[in-house]
């Protein structure tokens, strides 16, 4: 056959090569080693060589973009444990918090890993994130929203790194939200874990034995049953210890208050205040409730303090501070659940002002939007008689009449 030749190299390896010309231009295609391949086989590659420069194929081009092809899809051969590895290698280590960071990783190892682990992070689609946080959607609402987010990091950062193309399974929005309930429909805040309110003075006390300003922190959060967000970003501008007043401003960060909502007031009871004028002030530092480098305390600083707590009862020979309905250990944000308890089962104040207090919309749109009050003045008695539940006075509070029965 024209153009075959059987080429001897200097250490006297022999392969078979086509010397070919492809679009006027020489070309040297090998056809493998002799005597691995035969004359007979040279012969019937160089034909098909010859078939595909006939139809305007190079064969060295098709053959390198082949070559590339395999190194990409090796490259995308990631299973889903591995790229979870390579994420927490190079992105979890960027948590300050190293138990976050183990907890951040145990959530996705403990649900997800089961299920994805062997995929391809290549070939991981909607019905296999599913498959992940249906049994724990409803059951265990916040841990499978976290779990979600988690996942889709994931897969984002695989996806940049070459091991996959597409949309992202575990995205929400215009994804995973049409065929799951949003997660605040499904817990209604019921699936943070609560303090039982008959535990709620011994753990009172057990906290005012703590010091540093993650417990104080958490004390203050536990006199306002507002959210750990709006404590940890609350800053000295928005306190007035003359009016008694804590106003937090639409979109301010994590308040939960929408840019479109009126600004939020908390009244600030007597022993609010007094914690507050105890805490010490940092030239060029607004926030109330300061880290040790000077930026906001973390989540994970106030329910560190509620862990600690728990666990020294337990060690003590308690039963510690768990959830009545779950056996959960109770965290920080369960502390407005046991404030709506005590509301409810305790005392006589209306629930509307509880709902109120906790930022809560009430009534419907039309009603809301006539009712211009957040009633700051009566919930300033509400929070002083909680105040005082939490220092164990057993009372029952009756609206309006500043006494006890």
């Amino acid at each position: 056959m024209s153009g075959l030749l059987l080429q001897v190299t200097p250490t006297g390896g022999r392969s078979w090569v086509l010397r070919i010309n492809v679009g006027g231009r020489r070309r040297n295609i090998g056809l493998g080693g002799y005597p691995d391949v035969t004359l007979a086989q040279a012969r019937e590659r160089a034909r098909e060589a010859k078939g595909k420069v006939w139809q305007g194929v190079d064969p060295v081009e098709e053959r390198k973009a082949i070559r590339a092809a395999l190194v990409a899809a090796a490259r995308r051969g990631l299973t889903f444990a591995d790229a979870l590895d390579r994420y927490a290698t190079e992105k979890v280590k960027e948590f300050r918090n190293e138990k976050y960071r183990d907890q951040w990783r145990a959530t996705v190892e403990s649900y997800a890993v089961p299920e994805l682990g062997k995929m391809l992070v290549a070939d991981v689609g909607l019905q296999d994130v599913l498959r992940v946080l249906q049994p724990i959607w409803e059951t265990k609402t916040e841990t499978a929203s976290k779990l979600r987010q988690r996942i889709e990091r994931i897969i984002d950062y695989a996806t940049v790194q070459g091991h996959r193309e597409g949309p992202n399974p575990a995205r929400w929005k215009g994804n995973l939200d049409m065929v799951l309930a949003a997660p605040s429909k499904v817990s209604g805040g019921a699936n943070y874990p609560a303090l039982q309110v008959d535990d709620v003075p011994r753990w009172w006390g057990a906290l005012q034995g703590r010091n540093g300003m993650g417990a104080a922190a958490l004390r203050f959060q536990a006199l306002t049953a507002t959210r750990t967000g709006a404590i940890r970003f609350a800053t000295w501008s928005e306190i007035d210890l003359q009016a008694k007043t804590w106003t937090i401003q639409p979109g301010r960060k994590s308040s939960k208050i929408a840019p479109s909502d009126r600004p939020k007031r908390i009244p600030l009871t007597d022993e609010m205040v007094a914690l507050l004028e105890a805490l010490p002030r940092f030239d060029g530092n607004d926030l109330v409730f300061s880290a040790p480098r000077g930026g906001a305390l973390s989540d994970a600083t106030l329910g560190k303090v509620m862990r600690s707590i728990h666990e020294t009862d337990v060690k003590a020979g308690g039963k510690g501070y768990a959830d009545a309905a779950t056996g959960e250990q109770a965290v920080p944000h369960g502390l407005r659940s046991t404030f709506r308890t005590w509301v409810a089962e305790r005392t006589r104040f209306d629930g509307d002002m509880a709902e109120i207090a906790l930022f809560h919309k009430v009534g419907s749109k039309v009603q809301q939007a006539y009712d211009r009050s957040d009633q700051i003045e009566k919930r300033r008695g509400m929070m002083a008689a909680w105040g005082r539940f939490l220092q164990g006075a057993q009372v029952v509070e009756l609206q309006g009449a500043g006494a006890d029965v």
